[in-house]
């Protein structure tokens, strides 16, 4: 079993609603990625969702595909990202990380092969972007075997039949795409998402997480008080592009500093 459910059933008994983070690995260097792993839990991170950079990150917007482009100038790859993962249990042996990206990597890596090595690593729980449950089957075996979680997005158009199929193929948690569209596009509708979660909660005793325009404290406390947890990406991707040229140590500390607000935001609820 991955950490992943552990993490959900210790929140839910204190009250404490997760925050998710999501970084794509060796962006804007290589080297900033595992200082920013480990800064972002200090500062009150629960899961971390790291990135696999990919040519064609279709469901990103302008944000964080810039972020996939400065990683692959440094070929960033999804055996590096495993070795990063690697690297962060070397010292953190609780907090759950979810690789997040697209199915041409994985496919190529082999489906078996890379669940072993990604159990090995110490990944969690995978999120194939552009896998529908449909073509998820010999994936979602593999990943059973070694104990990871295939978590799905689910998005304002999904259907009840359609999130009801999703449902039965996920395990760890759901996704819940609170805007149409690509990350970092638009403007967040507490009602909608809230609708929309309580259409969900009929369907599955999943924990459901609500991610893309939650862009500051505001947003992410209004959205934690309706789900199980808020995740944030396209404002910590922006920043470390932001801090390119910068140390190691100043990436860190800026993307620490914004989960930090965040952190504040979610806890006064």
């Amino acid at each position: 079993m991955s950490r992943i459910p552990q993490c959900f059933t210790q929140a839910k008994a204190s009250g404490k609603k997760l925050l998710v983070a999501y970084i794509v690995n060796g962006d804007p260097h290589p080297e900033a990625t595992l200082p920013t792993m480990h800064e972002m839990v200090a500062k009150g991170v629960d899961v971390i969702e790291l990135g696999v950079p990919f040519s064609d990150p279709m469901a990103e917007g302008p944000v964080i595909q810039k972020g996939h482009e400065r990683a692959l100038v440094h070929h960033t790859s999804l055996k590096g990202t495993l070795e990063i993962v690697k690297q962060f249990r070397a010292t953190n042996s609780h907090t759950p990380v979810v690789l997040m990206g697209y199915a041409n990597p994985i496919e190529r890596y082999g489906y078996e092969a890379f669940a072993k090595a990604a159990a090995a690593a110490g990944v969690d729980g995978l999120l194939t972007v552009d896998l529908p449950p449909e073509e998820v089957v010999v994936l979602k075996d593999a990943l059973d075997a070694v104990g990871l979680d295939n978590i799905f997005l689910l998005a304002p158009t999904t259907t009840v039949e359609r999130a009801r199929k999703i449902a039965a193929h996920a395990t760890g948690f759901l996704y819940y795409v609170s805007l149409k569209g690509v990350t970092g596009a638009g403007h967040l509708d507490v009602g909608a998402v809230k609708a929309k979660l309580e259409e969900f909660g009929q369907l599955t005793t999943l924990p459901v997480c609500v991610g893309f325009g939650i862009k500051d404290a505001v947003t992410a406390k209004a959205v934690a008080a309706l789900a199980d947890g808020v995740v944030i990406g396209s404002v910590l991707v922006e920043k470390m592009g932001a801090l390119e040229g910068q140390s190691t140590a100043s990436i860190a500390s800026a993307v620490g500093n914004i989960v930090s607000d965040i952190r504040q935001a979610i806890n006064s609820l």
